[in-house]
Formats: C-alpha cells, sequence, structure tokens
C-alpha cells in the first residue's frame, strides 16, 4: 500500500536539506569565494542540492548526505575564520527555519490539522534534526568545520588525521546507535527550547 506519509515527509526533508546547503553556499559567496556560485548552488532549488543517492539513503536508512558545497578558502580572507562560517551557516539556517515554522504555528497562520500544518511539522522536526546532527564535530559534518576554527593552531594536524577516518567512525558511530543516543536528547531539547522561544515572539507580536 502507498504510504501517504511520504507525500508530507519529502517536501519537508528537500526543504530542510536545501536550506542547509544553500546557506554554505551563499555565506561562502559572501566571503568573497564565487566557487557555489559557479557551480549553481545559490538557489533553494532542491534540484541543485539533492543527490539522489543520498536521499535515498536518507530516507530508508535514516542516514544520507546531499551533494557538499565545494568551497575553496583561498578565496577567504581569512581561511580559518571563513570556513567556521560556512560550517555554521548550515546548521544555523535549519535552526532558524524551524524556529520561524514553530513561531507560525504559535501565531495561528499554521494549524496542526491542516494537510500545510502537517507539512510543516515535519519542516520543524527535519530542521532540528538536520541541525543537531551537523553540529557534531566529527567530520566531515559542519561541526568538524566548526571545532577547526576554534581549536588552538597546534592541535589541528590531528584533526586533520581523524578527517582521513571520518566515515568509518561515523557509520561506526550511527551503527552502534551511540549517535542516536548522543543526538537525539539534544533535538529534543532544542526543539522544546524553539518553541518555548517561538511562543515568547508570538506573544510579543
Amino acid at each position: 500500500m502507498f504510504d501517504t506519509g511520504f507525500i508530507m515527509r519529502l517536501p519537508a526533508l528537500l526543504v530542510a536539506l536545501s536550506v542547509h546547503e544553500y546557506a554554505h553556499a551563499r555565506v561562502a559567496d559572501r566571503l568573497g569565494d564565487p566557487t557555489p556560485r559557479y557551480a549553481g548552488r545559490l538557489t533553494l532549488n532542491p534540484l541543485a542540492h539533492v543527490d539522489p543517492v543520498g536521499l535515498l539513503m536518507l530516507w530508508v536508512f535514516r542516514f544520507g548526505w546531499a551533494k557538499p558545497v565545494r568551497v575553496n578558502p583561498a578565496f577567504f580572507a581569512d581561511p580559518r575564520r571563513g570556513m567556521l562560517l560556512v560550517g555554521l551557516a548550515g546548521p544555523a539556517a535549519n535552526v532558524l527555519t524551524a524556529l520561524l515554522t514553530a513561531v507560525l504555528f504559535q501565531v495561528g497562520v499554521l494549524r496542526a490539522t491542516s494537510w500545510i500544518g502537517v507539512v510543516a511539522n515535519w519542516i520543524f522536526t527535519y530542521n532540528v534534526i538536520l541541525a543537531t546532527f551537523n553540529v557534531l564535530p566529527i567530520p566531515p559534518l559542519d561541526g568538524s568545520r566548526v571545532l577547526a576554527g576554534l581549536i588552538p593552531r597546534g592541535h589541528l594536524r590531528w584533526l586533520a588525521q581523524l578527517e582521513q577516518y571520518g566515515w568509518l567512525i561515523l557509520l561506526g558511530l550511527i551503527w552502534t546507535g551511540v549517535i542516536g543516543r548522543i543526538m537525539f536528547p539534544m533535538a529534543n531539547g532544542m526543539a522544546r527550547f524553539l518553541n518555548e522561544l517561538a511562543r515568547l515572539l508570538a506573544g510579543n507580536w
């Protein structure tokens, strides 16, 4: 039987992935790197960002990927700071999208009982999950870029060495369930915080 929930969840997942990758591209472009612009990544069109295999993996196995935004830090005035900001941009955009969605629910623009409300609820959920997952400081996740911009330069070598095995480490943590035990409490906490913040913001309108 056809899964009708698929119709609600897939657009929400595409929104979360597109917002995330667009934010990486936009910040890199603003910092002086034309690479994402030449690659056609300065758009919210999902076709520019979605990797079909990565999307299928994400849908079936709850672990996947979008097309990575290629960045050349040589164009940045401060390459280390630039990569930190580019790495932070994706999760930050997901958080802001989730917050905006929560505010729209709080002010009554969106209603949970409508089909648009169901899609919006999934948009909130996927953005929170994507933000939480990507801030983990494990290569190749965005959190490792942020960590590289924060730790003393003398410690960058071990992070670069770790990056060679990042995918294996990440897959191992996912397979053993360690990622879930770390990430889902963080995601639940972020969701509660954003809903409370949205309630406060809506109350001031």
